[in-house]
């Protein structure tokens, strides 16, 4: 919904950005990152080209703090696989001699929505002016900078634009591949078959040997490349409170929760202790008594406690719900009031016009145009407001389209300020229209919804200091004790429980369900590291993981238990085809079928270009062989995908000749058109990439 978010907060385009969206895979110069280190000065390398660690820590920093919400190993990544993209297409830019110049450059700024949209840059008539972008610039030095360091953005965007339009008219479609298509979709052969599917011998009595598996990925190199990796076992000591610390702060809320009397030490004297309920100044009682602090907003229902939503909401005032859980907090709370409307749930239909920052349009309008449209949908949803889901759903320009205009529950501020004033100045049903820079809003209120304000006393359930201290003995002692004997004889008895192995790579971050455990992965992957070690890992609110390395690969072909889950199944089959093709000899398909105890079935009028044969599936073999066996001789055996066919061509139905495939050659063309966007995959398959990421820290 990337038009409500722009609503939902609105703020003024800053020019400093305008070079982010040149390239989605190039990233702009930026400041240093500390959390990396390595002796090596070189990332890794593309042809012989080195990627040097400073220029890619810094990028990496900076797409850090870009605010995507991006870790350390994400962003490395992420630079990674721009940087390779980048070197592999500069360098074929230089084979190709491409050179750019400022008219290129201005039509790449010029077709950025943050700069040819801006309407800094706009002329009266609301285009790009040229002349009004460099006069900014000549009155701005400190911007003018920065957009000179956008310029190499710009320049390698142009010349990928040129690259890219040179592809696509290198990928002709002749009249010759136009007249296959046809052929192929509309020749047509009818054919009688025996079929003997390959579950019809038990997976169990085909073996499928590890030699074997390797001798298949050896034939077979490219696709079953493996990147190094590692295997590990763990176990997992939680850092969970115990019973006696789950008592004690339940014990405290219990006594701010009915008041008593208390001991005080200071003056040698009983102290009586209000309740919660008869506090005179419940926001100092909060303060004083709560770990987190009061909070004097209003809080609409469905941002409560799903489970106590409704006791909640409904509390009178200064009366008191609890004691109750709250996630891992032990919570009373007093109501202290409600108020209307602090909330408000409304559809819109958004009609935009050219110049408004809206992506997406479903037409090109002016502003009239539009006015006069949302003037007309207002019209039909006022006369049959039930029509608006389908309007909205077929008419606005704005992603929520999807939802019938549906925008969810927003708080007063949160829009803007005409869509924000006709929402909670009018109540639920009210139907209008009003204009926003985005554009034309038929707007629709749907709910409302008050809002209570609550005190609430909370106190997390967290171990104790005695009891971290037990836990942090236990998992060291663990970890020592793992280290001289047999990790499941250790764990067997602590009454621990090892959990499933995790398998991770060297540029993994995540460690099984456990989010961002880096440090496990790189201590997995450290030339110090042997199979065998184990070492224990502090998580912060999760507790202790001992892990132990179980097994290592490394990068090169798939050793034969990664690759068994992908050529198992394809090994079996060509194994089970060799014992059905020796049943299948004979001289008619109804021998055949006899001795195979199944019958003989019939395919009809099938084509190549969806070889799919009734009650058998995909088998672009069988109807191949089908098209080129002379009527009425039986095939030899054909190993299909789903088992072993012998066919009877019966007839092959010829399509007759056309003056023109210009129709047929346009589908062809049409198809091939996307195979530009494969060109990165395709340098990178012959490319010699080395890379180190491993070898640095983050």
């Amino acid at each position: 919904m990337a038009v409500l978010q722009k609503i939902r907060q609105r703020s003024l385009l800053l020019i400093v950005v305008i070079g982010l969206s040149l390239l989605a895979f190039i990233i702009g110069d930026i400041v240093q990152n500390n959390s990396f280190s390595s002796s090596s000065n070189d990332v890794g390398s593309v042809n012989g080209k080195d990627i040097t660690f400073e220029d890619f820590r810094v990028k990496v920093s900076n797409l850090e703090k870009s605010g995507q919400g991006m870790t350390s190993t994400q962003a490395a990544n992420r630079v990674w696989e721009q940087e390779v993209s980048v070197a592999l297409l500069s360098e074929e830019f230089e084979k190709l001699g491409l050179r750019v110049g400022e008219k290129h450059i201005m039509e790449v700024f010029k077709n950025d929505q943050n700069i040819g949209g801006n309407p800094t840059f706009q002329g009266k008539d609301g285009k790009f002016d040229i002349a009004k972008f460099k006069e900014f610039f000549k009155s701005n030095p400190e911007q003018a900078a920065m957009l000179k360091d956008q310029e190499k953005s710009a320049t390698l965007n142009a010349k990928y634009q040129i690259y890219n339009t040179l592809l696509k008219a290198g990928m002709f479609t002749t009249e010759a591949e136009g007249k296959l298509r046809y052929k192929m979709e509309s020749d047509k052969v009818t054919f009688d078959y025996v079929a003997v599917p390959y579950t019809s011998i038990k997976d169990e009595t085909v073996k499928v040997t590890d030699a074997e598996i390797v001798e298949f990925i050896k034939k077979n190199e490219k696709k079953y490349k493996g990147e190094a990796g590692r295997e590990l076992d763990y176990v997992l000591i939680e850092d969970k409170a115990s019973p006696e610390d789950e008592a004690e702060v339940k014990n405290e809320i219990n006594k701010l929760l009915v008041g008593g009397v208390v001991y005080n030490k200071e003056t040698g004297a009983n102290d009586t202790i209000v309740g919660f309920a008869q506090a005179a100044n419940t926001v100092e009682f909060v303060n004083a008594n709560s770990e987190k602090p009061y909070d004097s907003t209003y809080i609409a229902k469905k941002d409560l406690p799903a489970q106590y939503a409704e006791q909640l909401y409904n509390l009178p005032a200064g009366q008191v719900f609890g004691p109750y859980m709250n996630g891992k907090d032990y919570c009373i709370t007093k109501a202290m009031g409600r108020k209307s409307g602090t909330s408000a749930k409304a559809s819109h239909i958004l009609i935009s016009y050219e110049g408004t920052q809206v992506p997406n349009k479903k037409e090109k309008r002016t502003k009239e145009q539009a006015k006069a449209k949302a003037e007309s949908l207002l019209a039909q949803v006022q006369a049959n407001p039930s029509s608006f889901l389908m309007l909205a759903l077929t008419n606005s320009d704005d992603s929520s389209a999807q939802q019938g205009g549906d925008l969810g529950y927003f708080s007063p501020g949160q829009m803007v300020k005409p869509f924000n004033d006709f929402v909670f100045n009018n109540s639920v049903g009210k139907i209008g229209l009003v204009e926003t820079d985005f554009g034309f809003h038929i707007i629709n209120v749907t709910d409302k919804q008050d809002g209570v304000r609550l005190a609430t006393i909370s106190q997390k359930i967290e171990p104790s200091e005695a009891t971290a201290d037990k836990i942090y003995t236990q998992a060291v002692k663990f970890e020592m004790d793992a280290n001289e004997k047999d990790f499941a004889a250790v764990a067997k008895a602590e009454k621990l429980t090892i959990n499933p192995s995790v398998k991770v790579k060297t540029m993994d971050e995540n460690f099984g369900p456990m989010q961002n455990q880096r440090q496990i992965v790189r201590w997995a992957f450290d030339k110090e590291t042997k199979i065998g070690d184990v070492k224990r890992f502090e998580i912060a609110n999760v507790g202790n993981v001992i892990a132990k390395v179980k097994k290592a690969s490394e990068e090169g072909l798939m050793s034969a238990e990664d690759a068994r889950p992908m050529v198992e199944t394809i090994i079996k089959n060509k194994k089970k085809a060799e014992k059905i093709k020796a049943k299948m000899a004979g001289t008619s398909l109804a021998t055949i079928a006899s001795k195979n105890a199944v019958t003989v079935q019939n395919a009809v009028d099938l084509v190549l270009q969806n070889p799919s044969i009734p009650n058998a599936g995909y088998e672009p073999k069988v109807v191949g062989t089908a098209f080129g066996t002379a009527a009425n001789k039986v095939s030899a055996p054909i190993e299909g995908n789903t088992g072993v066919y012998v066919i009877q061509t019966k007839v092959v139905t010829k399509a007759p000749v056309l003056k023109s495939y210009a129709d047929y050659t346009k589908k062809v063309a049409q198809q091939a058109a996307g195979n530009a966007g494969r060109v990165i995959q395709a340098l990178k398959s012959d490319a010699e990439i080395e890379d180190n990421r491993a070898d640095f820290n983050y």
